[in-house]
């Protein structure tokens, strides 16, 4: 083409753009007429396209005359409207998109808000203009997950405590962590934990998580690690009715004959132990000794429903309810130690542990759309988590059985969480600028260990075994209570500015509140049984004390039953011990968020929060009420920074400031005592500062794929650590450790379509990938925890990783998936792995305990026969690894603990209509 030519055919190209016109509107959902921001309006086959803001609405140039114009947002069925345009016209569209359906754990969800979408997902985390992670329903059904905390497991950067519901956020653990339902705090179920076990929220309630590794104002300042805000399904759209049924099985419990759990507690995990009445006075204990054998094939159910009513022409109201039962047999064996500097033990054990745990859910939620300006939801959850386990320990005890002697330990455990929560949301849009959120919650949480047993006899011959009567509380059952009420609120005003020539707005101011107040008491009462002298001797079967400890042999004399604070002649012998807490937070926050030019945009904000934390407590360690309180004021800053390489390229800065509180437990100088530890709090203990950056760059090659790469850092001054006091019982305690601490790494996530076999039906090949790098570092410094507090430390080492975190931590997955007609079939395989991680820091000489790293595999079959009918089928950690801790000592390591966990295969059914 010569330069003529050229010259001519750009003229007509301006000439035909010269003559153009522009279409704008709003998108909203079909069902309950939300905006649906972001999506997608374009001129068919061709480049010209636009985006909708935040509530939907959009403006697109186009040229004018005839044009078929493209509205397309994920897990939406694509509409296509021809549009006929004058020059200079300006045409209003309103569009309405219909979502497509689509199945979830056997819950067939008609017409579901877009967020639980895999694909979806991806497109807000683009759009954000903060740093988030997102893992939506339908992710943890291809995954086979089924509670929260495999879940985020399953994200980048976040690792899963064995046996446990807590987890690590880039190497930080329980305390520099928050958790959320809805945007709204919730409270622990445990003593000894800051965040309420993840595991015990099905993931039939979720219709995404949102885990956020950056802090934001609106956020309470208590953060360094990540929060995790678990968003509640709700319903739209057609009624439905789901149900479902199966069974699953564990490999190492399928092979004990007999299953030994314990006696007269509830199938369904509902039991009422209550202390017994004159218990110093009389043997009146209600549950045997003796344990039960037990089938140990898991069973679990569940029913969903949801339906819609139309009030008038604009309200709605959206009704989602769902109730589930789930229970489920493990059993492990191996050793259990306690190792000196020297090499030498204190305990030698081998151990069996029989577990049966249940959970029961329950979940109604109401949402009532007003008109399309003002809607307010209501979510109630009902949780019970029940925890059976019964632990026999043989083997070397020193100061029990020693030399010839054999230990022979017993500890069954039953414990019994309920959470209920109520909450309260509204959203409304005062007018084009100016949107009021607000949102209350009430939260009440009790967390029993009702008649937790414990006996300690020896034998040399394994036939004749004796009581070990060295120490009072060999031989007891233990009770405790907490209660814990907390009442949050939150309120937020956006005003939108800065209105650009497409009649977009470039800028949002939001100030609000948010506030909270949480109590809660906890008391506890052990009872030790006392062996009178004379009947010390009495040879008894360790597995039919019963017939030891009875009502008449009790009225004989062979024992006593006593208190810590003594027997049936000593007043207030029956006082339990109590710790009580109270803290009240009130936060003001101002964010400012603005589009400083196409490319780059800014969320700048600030929050100034005031609270008070009071611990009292009444126990064996101090007879005399006793409190302690610290008040604190926090000027939080945070900023965040996105930059749009292009269309599929985000390059993104966070930096804040933030705090890490000491929890209640920690600061009470209350004793718990487990098998082979005890945990006392330190009144001395004060919050620590922390320092947060994020930098990352993300790459959307296609809708549903991602490449993603992150690096941060985090300092933390006055880090708070369990540590073991130098002293003869050694002990452990907390105690801000040293002057700083630092997490840095880098992490990754890969999500990438494989294969594509089918143009026509869904037939493809995916897998993904994230993986994270990480050093942590921090200063241990003997002479600040003598100065700032009445306990003594003698560290092993001048420096130490933090305890909980791995150095690499690795999840993969590949998925098969292929649809024709109304049948389906979806195949997953999945592997974590996570590195070496310090589990306690040594002292006094010894050396550090560290969890040896390992893998697992899962595989997840799910199948759709019919539009009703499906099936699906897990097996988990087939690799079956040997878990392992071991303590570092100068000459070799030591090997303190092991065990496997088998296998886990189940079967489940659903049905829906």
């Amino acid at each position: 083409m010569n330069f003529k030519v050229l010259v001519i055919a750009l003229f007509s190209f301006s000439g035909i753009w010269a003559q153009s016109s522009k279409i704008k509107g709003k998108l909203v959902d079909n069902d309950n007429q939300e905006g649906l921001p972001f999506a997608t309006i374009s001129i068919k086959n061709s480049a010209i396209g636009a985006n909708s803001d935040l509530d939907g609405n959009y403006l697109l140039e186009i040229p004018s005359g005839n044009q078929t114009i493209v509205y397309d947002f994920l897990g939406y069925q694509s509409k296509e409207v021809v549009v006929n345009t004058k020059n200079g016209e300006i045409k209003v569209l309103n569009i309405n998109l219909q979502s497509d359906s689509y199945e979830l754990e056997g819950v067939v969800i008609q017409a579901t808000q877009n967020r639980s979408k895999e694909s979806a997902l991806l497109v807000d985390q683009q759009r954000s203009l903060e740093i988030k992670q997102n893992i939506g329903s339908q992710e943890l059904s291809r995954k086979g997950v089924s509670n929260v905390a495999a879940a985020v497991a399953k994200t980048t950067g976040v690792s899963k405590q064995e046996s446990s519901g807590s987890i690590f956020v880039r190497g930080l653990g329980d305390r520099y962590n928050t958790t959320s339902l809805n945007g709204l705090p919730i409270p622990s179920n445990d003593p000894e934990n800051k965040n309420i076990s993840l595991d015990i929220f099905s993931t039939d309630i979720v219709e995404y998580i949102s885990i956020d590794k950056t802090y934001s104002s609106r956020n309470y300042g208590d953060f360094a690690g990540g929060n995790v805000d678990i968003i509640s399904k709700k319903h739209s759209g057609k009624p439905f009715i789901d149900f479902s049924i199966g069974s699953s099985v564990n490999s190492n419990a399928v092979q004990q004959d007999p299953f030994r759990l314990l006696s007269d507690r509830s199938f369904f995990g509902f039991s009422d132990n209550k202390i017994p009445n004159n218990p110093l006075n009389s043997y009146s204990f209600t549950n045997r000794i003796a344990n039960e054998n037990k089938a140990p094939y898991g069973f679990n159910f569940g029913i969903n429903t949801g339906g819609t009513l139309n009030i008038g022409n604009e309200s709605q109201l959206n009704l989602f309810g769902t109730a589930s039962f789930e229970n489920n047999f493990k059993y492990k064996e191996g050793i259990a130690r306690t190792a000196q500097a020297q090499g030498s033990y204190e305990k030698d054990l081998t151990f069996e542990s029989f577990n049966y745990n249940t959970t029961t859910t329950g979940m109604f939620n109401a949402d009532y759309i007003i008109n399309p300006n003002h809607n307010i939801k209501y979510n109630f959850l009902f949780i019970n988590d029940t925890s059976e386990k019964n632990e026999e320990y043989t083997g070397f005890m020193r100061d029990k059985a020693e030399g010839d002697n054999k230990a022979f330990l017993m500890r069954q455990t039953y414990k019994e969480n309920t959470l209920m929560t109520h909450q309260l949301l509204g959203n409304n849009k005062l007018s084009e600028q100016f949107s009021l959120n607000w949102g209350a919650s009430y939260n009440q949480i009790t967390g029993d260990t009702p008649d937790r047993m414990q006996f300690t006899t020896r034998t040399t011959d394994f036939k004749d075994y004796k009581f070990v009567t060295n120490s009072t509380p060999d031989n007891h059952r233990y009770y405790d209570h907490l209660e814990e009420t907390e009442i949050a609120a939150n309120i937020a005003l956006d005003y939108k500015f800065a209105k650009n020539e497409d009649q977009l707005f470039d800028g949002k101011i939001t100030i609000g509140y948010n506030g909270r107040n949480k109590q809660r008491n906890f008391e506890a009462t052990q009872f030790n049984l006392n062996i009178n002298r004379d009947y010390r001797s009495t040879i008894v079967d360790p597995r039919n004390l019963d017939s030891f400890f009875n009502a008449e042999n009790f009225e004989k004399g062979y024992f006593d039953i006593e208190t810590f604070r003594g027997g049936k002649n000593t007043v207030g012998a029956l006082e339990p011990q109590t710790y009580e807490g109270n803290m009240n937070i009130h936060g003001g926050f101002a964010i400012l968020e603005y589009k400083l030019n196409p490319k780059l945009s800014t969320v700048l904000g600030v929050r100034l929060e005031q609270l008070t934390q009071e611990v009292t407590w009444k126990t064996q360690l101090d007879n005399e009420e006793t409190s302690d309180k610290f008040d604190k004021t926090a000027f939080l800053p945070n900023l965040s920074l996105k930059y749009e390489l292009n269309d599929r390229n985000n390059l993104r800065l966070a930096a804040s400031k933030t705090y890490t509180l000491p929890q209640f437990k920690e600061r009470a100088r209350f004793i718990y005592e487990d098998v082979t530890t005890v945990k006392v709090g330190n009144p001395d203990l004060y919050p620590s500062d922390d320092y947060n950056l994020d930098l990352k760059w993300e790459f959307f090659p296609i809708n549903d794929e991602i490449v993603s790469v992150t690096a941060f850092g985090k300092y933390i001054q006055n880090p708070i650590n369990e540590i073991v006091m130098a002293s003869s019982s050694n002990d452990i305690t907390f105690a801000n450790t040293g002057d700083f601490g630092y997490a840095a790494g880098i992490e990754l996530e890969l999500r990438k379509n494989i294969f594509e076999f089918s143009e026509i039906n869904t037939n493809k090949l995916t897998a993904g990938l994230n993986a994270a790098y990480m050093k942590t570092h921090q200063k241990l410094d003997n002479e600040k925890i003598t100065k700032e507090t009445k306990i003594r430390a003698l560290f092993t080492n001048e420096t130490s990783s933090f305890t909980g975190a791995s150095d690499f931590l690795m999840n993969a997955d590949i998925t098969y998936i292929k649809e024709w007609k109304e049948k389906s079939l979806m195949a997953t395989l999945t592997y974590a792995h996570f590195s070496d991680k310090l589990n306690s820091i040594g002292t006094e000489r010894s050396g550090n305990l560290v969890d040896k790293s390992f893998g697992t595999l899962d595989f997840i079959l799910k199948t759709k026969f019919t539009e009703n009918f499906s099936i699906g089928l897990s097996a988990k950690n087939l690799l079956d690894p040997r878990i392992k801790t071991v303590q570092e000592n100068l000459n070799q390591d030591i090997l303190v603990n092991s065990y496997k966990l088998g296998r886990d295969f189940s079967l489940s059914f659903n049905y829906s209509f």
